[in-house]
């Protein structure tokens, strides 16, 4: 197959990913256990949970499920269906590498980690707080998925340098003030082809400077899913 006929099936998968998550986020659906949304709201006829195609993968969703019933406060985690669009965006592109700035207690770490088993990759995950990296490391083992992972405890605007290319894909979702420093440090490590997904892309939430630089870049492309947790999907053009 022909790199540009490879580049249309990634972006059609891409897309019909993106656009099945957001008719599942309009009301939050179940999430992993078949329960309401926070909203208490049901969810989308189309809206399933997730199923483990063998035991490893029931596993980790167990995990998520757990951790999304009892530990979400204080962890500011991302929705069930932000983390599911995160695992499908992942093992479509077929990332190798993924770097995520703010790890928080790792529940969405758990959820790229997912699509890395299946394809291979490694997580180079970052977090300032000592308690939360903690409780990461926990989370991780328990889903058997911390011998694919590296946390790095600190600040991320200066431990980003350690990272060495190509990423196939980067997560950010830390201080919302600081994404335009991320995006400057990680984009030229990015692969052509590769994505830079942010959380919190919403009024009032998103930095200003952010969004310029990843709507006004010819070198880049992007979408944005606006329910639930609001995310910004960028593809980081063939060529440039």
């Amino acid at each position: 197959m022909d790199r540009r006929a490879m580049v249309a099936i990634i972006g059609v998968s891409l897309l019909t990913s993106v656009g099945l998550l957001m008719a599942q986020g309009r009301s939050r659906g179940p999430g992993p256990g078949g329960r309401m949304g926070p909203q208490g709201q049901a969810g989308s006829s189309m809206s399933k949970p997730p199923m483990g195609k063998d035991e490893a993968e029931k596993k980790i969703l167990a995990v998520l499920d757990e951790m999304d019933r009892n530990d979400r406060g204080g962890m500011m985690n991302v929705p069930v269906e932000d983390g599911r669009l995160l695992r499908l965006l992942a093992e479509t592109t077929g990332a190798k590498q993924i770097v995520e700035i703010g790890t928080s207690n790792g529940y969405s770490g758990i959820w790229q980690c997912l699509a890395l088993k299946a394809t291979g990759g490694k997580l180079t995950t970052f977090e300032i707080d000592a308690q939360r990296a903690a409780l990461a490391r926990q989370n991780f083992k328990k889903a058997g998925v911390d011998d694919i992972v590296t946390l790095i405890e600190g600040d991320a605007h200066e431990n980003v340098a350690q990272v060495k290319g190509p990423v196939d894909m980067c997560f950010i979702d830390a201080d919302k003030e600081g994404y335009s420093d991320y995006l400057a440090k990680l984009l030229p490590k990015v692969r052509p082809g590769g994505l830079i997904v942010a959380h919190n892309i919403t009024p009032g939430m998103a930095d200003p400077k952010f969004l310029a630089a990843i709507t006004t870049n010819p070198d880049l492309e992007t979408i944005f899913y606006t329910q639930a947790g609001g995310v910004s999907v960028t593809l980081k053009k063939r060529g440039s």
